[in-house]
């Protein structure tokens, strides 16, 4: 495991003995109506509560060591407002979870006086989702219709096969999520563009924007907080058109989710472009 600069677990002083939380299902709250007249209830949603991971571990017998390795290990898990990322490598997957630890235990028995105490490490992460490690992206741009071919102007002695002209653009990009939990893209629309709007094709979800963006403009759409900003700096959420959906309703499924970008109608710039950032997410 990695908890921001520290190394934990292999090839460690801190020698894991178990993790807890990992793998198990966040705890959820149920959604759950009892019938007042009959047996059983009304099924309703269920949603995950943060995930709690716990780690049970010990420090490798090195007593000349012992002090700095116990201030290390202070210093990386002291009170912190803010989260951080927490690696986790096993059985050949690597994924990440943002978290804070909260708790920290390290008895004063008779083996941490001998310099090999056992512990417990707690970290409450607010979004029980795991990611993927590495960020995945694809971008495309407003589409172009192929030209074809200029029937009034085929020369005479034409050969096979003939030039059709360039090939146009549909101006689709395709999110492949490999996990199974629905994962939150961040998305960015780069002028010259008017309107930019997103759509979903398989759920007919579409984010779409009434404002202009000039050649150096970037509106970036974060679906996970559900912000709405102008170059990273201005909110422009109140710029949603009334057939854009709730930004966090923007997820992507398990699976390939084809989405299609646009303009308002008539609108056309080579330059403007749509990149959509995502990872993964796993149960």
């Amino acid at each position: 495991m990695q908890w921001g600069d520290l190394l934990l677990g292999e090839d460690t002083p801190f020698v894991g003995v178990q993790l807890t939380g990992w793998d198990d299902l966040p705890a959820l709250d149920g959604g759950v109506s009892l019938r007042p007249t009959q047996h059983g209830g009304w099924p309703g949603p269920l949603y995950a509560q943060p995930r709690v991971l716990e780690w049970d571990f010990y420090l490798l017998p090195d007593f000349d060591a012992f002090p700095e390795t116990l201030r290390t290990l202070r210093r990386a898990t002291t009170i912190r407002q803010y989260e951080q990322p927490i690696v986790v490598q096993l059985a050949g997957t690597r994924l990440v979870m943002n978290g804070r630890v909260t708790r920290r235990s390290l008895p004063a028995s008779t083996t941490y006086t001998k310099g090999e105490p056992e512990g417990t490490l707690v970290w409450e992460c607010s979004d029980p989702r795991r990611y993927e490690v590495t960020e995945q992206s694809e971008w495309t741009g407003l589409p172009v219709a192929e030209p074809g071919l200029d029937w009034g102007a085929i020369p005479v002695g034409l050969e096979y096969p003939i030039d059709w002209g360039p090939t146009g653009s549909p101006g689709i990009a395709g999110a492949f999520n490999a996990g199974d939990a629905a994962t939150y893209p961040t998305i960015e629309f780069r002028g010259p563009l008017l309107r930019p709007s997103l759509t979903q094709l398989e759920t007919g979800r579409v984010l779409e924007y009434d404002i202009p963006l000039g050649e150096s403009d970037v509106l970036t759409v974060d679906c996970l907080s559900g912000k709405v900003t102008l170059n990273g700096v201005a909110s422009r959420l109140y710029t949603a058109t009334p057939a854009s959906h709730p930004e966090q309703s923007f997820a992507l499924e398990s699976g390939t989710t084809s989405l299609v970008f646009r303009a308002l109608p008539g609108f056309y710039d080579p330059l403007a472009t749509v990149t959509v950032r995502w990872r993964s997410a796993y149960w």
